[in-house]
């Protein structure tokens, strides 16, 4: 940036910002942080301050904005929300040393931190029941690596594969704030459909060198101080290594200081989990509404009770990620059986997390030197609460209530106890945090301070005695320091030792020696209180993080643990019951219920449905019923009690035998996306391909009216060739449930052997319908939409005429009035022999070139009924239609 009239100041400036020209520059200027140029037209703009500039009379006046140093973290969230980076310039030397020296120069200034959306430390910038993580990625020869880290609570995990498009589903799970991409992968083919996953995400391009694979694992074990990653099962995964590694250079480069909270890092695969991709976390609305984009009426919503921070997270997690290990599931059922069984415990237990803040994220503010007083008092009520905790632990025998370690921290709360007090105000530099006892050279200087108090009133008494001025008083301000304060009217009164130092309109202003003396010693003992208070601070800060892989272990015993206990009290008070885990390949529900429609309606009771899926003669269930008589119902609520099943939870659910699935496929509705040129119909195509391609025999498919984006002929062709396709899927089919408008397709279950119908029920009545909400066997041919049409409040004049037209349809009418409607009547004929089989039209041809040239005067009795058996046995070689 060429700017050739900048003073010394506005240089400094410029040299600093030249190192981060990706970021808005935070100076600290006095009280205020300052951005100039295009940072602060930027920043104005977004944060709704006032533009002003800078040397307005020059030729090019520098424009300028700043915000007040003490609200500055309401600024920077505005713009970490927005997607931008934040550069904090800070004073690195104290203005006051510079007082000693003989010339005049700038205060030091450097950043001492870049915030960006991926490296947030403050709780007001974080959603405490949400992870916020960094992502990163990395490929070797057919291998890519993922890592991602949570700093603000020393999550960090890492994971590699040769599977691409199990990394994109992962980027979409973990939902990161942040990612950090090698600037090589902008090359490659796939590169869009990385960007395509982190859709609105912040994203910075690193140089090859960052995610050099040699530099990166000397990276991490500098890191870990380890000589090697084996111990964290790591070792060969150099892609994955890679990533990781870029990870720490980053969080080096932008926090300006060691990170000793991130001790380790877990190794996982990406099979290790019941796959839900993106869209069907969207369509069975397990974390947020669909409508309104928030936890009310979504599965997390309903399910989450936690009492703690770590626990909702963790919570949110388990949602996310279900199980595919039957012990580590059965693991879970047990700790849930148990804590039901001894509810009172468990409600003891829940009640002392009340006390409990989150651990994770105050370790690491701790470890980061983010924390203050405060955070140091939260420390210090959560563990003192984590004893009683394990007295009642001693209760429970399942393995899940058994801490790996003991959660004693004696030592460690003796001393908070002993030094931080419970009132200390929120700044770290200014004193008031230590308690008084604690430190004596302390007490001198807190002595000093509070009696300094008791002898100005003396002096202002004294003083008041030796002039006979009453109105005599004695006071301070941040300019001039301590002073004696006279009223004009009095000043010819004043002794002559009194040295004026200001007039005012109706006063006058003086200092004395003895003031002086006294102004020096109690400022000087503030002064050094302050600085004391702050380097004891920091030697208590220290002694923390030499625990810091204690309180991180016992803040995931306390999650893990918080979590188990909301599912135990979600499961008594909604009546769930514990799923029985099979290796049949059964899913087998009597009575299930949807755990979100069955607390969200109201005027109506939830009707429960049992369902069973298997892989010999139930593997497609093809569901056909009106709209609004629940199938999208049935279906969600299938999908979901396997998913609370695997994630460990008990079940909404009068009984329930479920098998381990691999992965969960939804393909329900379609939005038109027309930004990127795409139709509903093109949507549901390409969603419907992706479970095609990537669906194994272990898989749940949830498949609802597919085909309806186009005409009939194709949509009918389509849906029938889909199901057909996940009947035979790789030889041994899928666990589909099918729903669709299309009666045509009950066809199949006289010629597909794992194909079975069923329809939900309803009774006519006097022209209407009532929905019965009960699924049951055996298909349908009605769709009933002109009824449904009238529930929805279509005007009676439009379902009148709906009628006519229909039974125009019906009964091959040509009047006038149905001229446009009629062709219809022949398509539908010709549906109904659409799929069968060439030979089978034959024999229907044949059949009825038989019945036409048959002369029926001259025909006998016993003739007809011979040939009437003759015909009905062709008949029966011919599939129903």
């Amino acid at each position: 940036m060429n700017y050739p009239e900048a003073t010394p100041m506005m240089q400094q400036y410029l040299s600093i910002k030249e190192k981060y020209a990706d970021a808005i520059l935070f100076y600290r200027m006095g009280d205020f942080y300052e951005m100039f140029f295009e940072d602060a037209e930027k920043a104005s703009r977004i944060l709704e301050i006032t533009l002003t500039s800078r040397n307005k009379n020059a030729e090019s006046p520098v424009p300028m904005c700043g915000v007040p140093y003490k609200a500055a973290q309401a600024y920077l969230a505005r713009l970490i929300n927005n997607g931008y980076k934040v550069a904090i310039c800070d004073q690195i030397e104290n203005p006051a040393d510079l007082k000693n020296e003989s010339s005049k120069r700038l205060v030091k200034r450097d950043v001492v931190r870049v915030v960006t959306p991926g490296m947030i430390m403050e709780d007001e910038l974080l959603d405490e029941k949400t992870n916020n993580y960094i992502l990163s990625i990395s490929q070797i020869g057919n291998n890519t690596g993922i890592s991602y880290l949570d700093i603000s609570t020393g999550t960090f995990r890492i994971s590699e594969t040769d599977n691409f498009p199990a990394i994109i589903e992962e980027i979409r799970r973990v939902a990161p704030s942040e990612a950090i991409l090698p600037e090589y992968l902008q090359k490659e083919t796939f590169f869009s459909s990385i960007t395509d996953a982190l859709h609105k995400k912040a994203i910075t391009f690193l140089d090859k060198n960052a995610f050099e694979y040699r530099n990166c694992r000397d990276r991490l074990n500098a890191q870990f101080k380890t000589i090697s990653l084996e111990g964290f099962g790591c070792a060969n995964l150099k892609a994955g290594v890679s990533a990781a590694g870029a990870i720490i250079h980053y969080v080096c480069e932008t926090q300006k200081q060691k990170t000793v909270h991130l001790s380790g890092i877990k190794t996982y695969r990406l099979d290790n989990f019941l796959l839900i991709d993106d869209l069907t976390c969207q369509n069975l609305e397990l974390l947020k509404n669909l409508r309104t984009g928030t936890k009310k009426g979504a599965l997390l919503g309903i399910l989450d009770r936690t009492n703690t921070a770590m626990g909702a997270r963790m919570f949110k997690n388990w949602i996310r990620c279900p199980l595919l290990d039957i012990d580590r599931i059965r693991l879970r059922h047990d700790a849930i059986e148990e804590a039901i069984a001894k509810k009172n415990i468990a409600r003891q237990i829940r009640e002392c997390f009340k006390s409990v803040y989150d651990l994770e994220r105050l370790g690491s503010k701790i470890a980061m030197g983010r924390a203050n007083a405060r955070d140091l008092t939260a420390l210090k009520r959560s563990l003192t609460s984590l004893p009683e905790i394990g007295s009642y632990l001693s209760e429970f025998n399942s393995d899940a209530f058994q801490p790996d370690q003991n959660f004693q921290f004696d030592e460690l709360t003796d001393l908070l106890e002993k030094s931080i007090r419970e009132d200390a105000p929120p700044v770290i530099n200014e004193g008031g945090i230590i308690k008084s006892g604690f430190n004596a050279e302390l007490d001198e200087l807190i002595s000093i301070s509070r009696d300094g108090k008791g002898w100005l009133a003396q002096l202002e008494v004294k003083e008041k005695a030796a002039t006979g001025i009453n109105s005599l008083k004695v006071k301070y301000n941040k300019v001039f320091g301590y002073f004696l304060e006279v009223p004009k009217s009095r000043s010819e009164s004043v002794p002559a030792h009194y040295v004026r130092k200001q007039t005012l309109v109706n006063a006058e202003r003086y200092i004395t020696d003895e003031l002086k003396k006294f102004e020096f010693k109690v400022m000087g003992a503030q002064e050094k209180r302050a600085s004391l208070e702050y380097k004891i601070f920091t030697e208590i800060r220290k002694e923390i993080i030499k625990y810091n892989n204690k309180i991180h272990a016992g803040a995931q015993f306390i999650a893990k643990l918080d979590t188990i206990l909301t599912l135990a009290l979600i499961a008594e008070e909604n009546e769930y019951t514990r799923p029985e885990i099979n290796t049949t390949g059964d899913i087998i529900i009597e009575e299930g219920r949807h755990p979100v429609v069955e607390k969200m309606i109201t005027g109506e009771r939830f009707v429960p449905n049992s369902i069973s899926i298997n892989n010999n003669d139930s593997q497609v269930l093809i569901i056909t019923g009106p709209n609004m008589a629940g199938k999208s119902t049935i279906l969600r609520q299938t999908a979901i009690i396997v998913l609370m099943a695997q994630m460990g939870s008990f079940v909404p659910a009068g009984k329930a035998s479920i098998c381990i699935t691999d992965k969960i496929f939804t393909r329900i509705g379609a939005l038109d996306n027309l930004s990127a040129g795409q139709s509903t119909f093109m949507v549901e195509m390409q969603e419907t391909a992706n479970i095609l391609n990537n669906a194994t025999s272990h898989s749940l498919i949830i498949m609802d009216e597919i085909g309806r984006g186009t005409s009939t002929f194709d949509g009918l062709s389509i849906a029938r060739a889909v199901a057909e396709f996940l009947h035979e899927i790789k030889d041994k089919g899928v666990k589909t449930l099918f729903a669709t408008h299309y009666h045509e397709l009950t066809d199949l279950e006289h010629t597909k052997a794992k194909i079975k119908n069923y329809n939900i029920a309803v009774k006519e009545w006097n022209d209407e319908i009532i929905f019965l909400r009960k699924l049951v066997e055996g298909g349908t041919n009605r769709s009933y939409g002109i009824q449904v049409a009238r529930l929805a409040g279509i005007p009676e004049k439009v379902i009148q005429r709906a009628k006519e037209i229909l039974f125009d349809i019906e009964n091959g009418n040509s009047s006038p009035d149905s001229q446009k409607i009629s062709p219809v009547k022949p398509k539908i004929r010709r549906q109904l022999s659409l799929f069968k089989k060439r030979e089978d039209q034959e024999r229907e041809r044949k059949i009825i070139k038989k019945l036409q040239n048959l002369d029926i005067s001259g025909t006998t009795p016993l003739e007809a009924l011979n040939l009437l058996n003759e015909l009905q046995d062709k008949a029966k070689k011919i599939p129903a239609a």
